[in-house]
């Protein structure tokens, strides 16, 4: 008899934590379909983003000011935002763009050095992104001109059986919080950016039923203790 209400109870067990596995999944699947219906209808129709690259740490810029070729050369921005640069010395680029550099550049020159001096500002090194998550080679990799998601994700080795190829989470540079966006060409990916590949609804469904799964193991299988 006391076997018996003891199978009885284990099974109730089973029930229960099984119910709480698939209530687990349902809300990731329902999560998931929510936060798609919530985004715009033209969203995978948007142009790529298009807004001028800003400087950052370790970018190299090469610097020519045109008939003054001692003035010009390569010049990397140090931790703090900044390029020294001949005759001027230290001057602010991180968060400028190119344009705006040059513009800042040819400023401090025309400040009691040259008479309307003529400046081109191009990028020939980029800081490097960061892919993190369901990749089979997480870390870091040298950004690559007019890169988007499926580029960041071959460079990572691909996806892991895990993955989720729908949809990538972004922290641009700079920023706190993360974007989730398709993890398509229309993503584009910026030098400095982390991007993490998550999984799916149902693998971290599995994830999280982890710890349920082995209580249920367990209990099912070890023997009764003498009475």
């Amino acid at each position: 008899m006391e076997a018996a209400l003891g199978f009885a109870r284990d099974l109730v067990r089973a029930a229960v934590l099984l119910f709480a596995f698939c209530g687990a999944l349902g809300g990731d699947v329902a999560r998931a379909a929510s936060s798609e219906a919530s985004l715009p209808s033209d969203y995978a129709l948007r142009a790529p983003d298009d807004t001028p690259y800003r400087l950052g740490t370790g970018d190299k810029v090469r610097v020519i000011v045109f008939g003054e070729d001692d003035l010009g050369g390569e010049f990397q921005i140090d931790e703090g935002g900044f390029v020294r640069l001949p005759l001027i010395g230290q001057l602010k680029a991180a968060g400028l763009s190119a344009r705006e550099l040059e513009t800042r550049i040819g400023r401090a020159l025309a400040d009691g050095y040259l008479n309307e001096p003529r400046v081109s500002v191009e990028v020939t090194d980029y800081r490097p992104f960061y892919i993190i998550g369901e990749v089979n080679k997480p870390g870091q990799y040298p950004y690559v001109n007019d890169m988007a998601a499926p580029n960041a994700v071959a460079l990572g080795g691909g996806y892991t059986v895990k993955a989720s190829d729908s949809w990538v989470y972004v922290r641009r540079d700079g920023e706190k919080n993360e974007q989730r966006l398709p993890a398509d060409a229309t993503t584009k990916i910026h030098p400095g950016d982390v991007i993490r590949v998550p999984q799916t609804a149902f693998w971290a469904a599995i994830t999280f039923a982890g710890p349920l799964s082995a209580i249920i193991s367990t209990r099912w299988y070890l023997p009764e203790p003498p009475q």
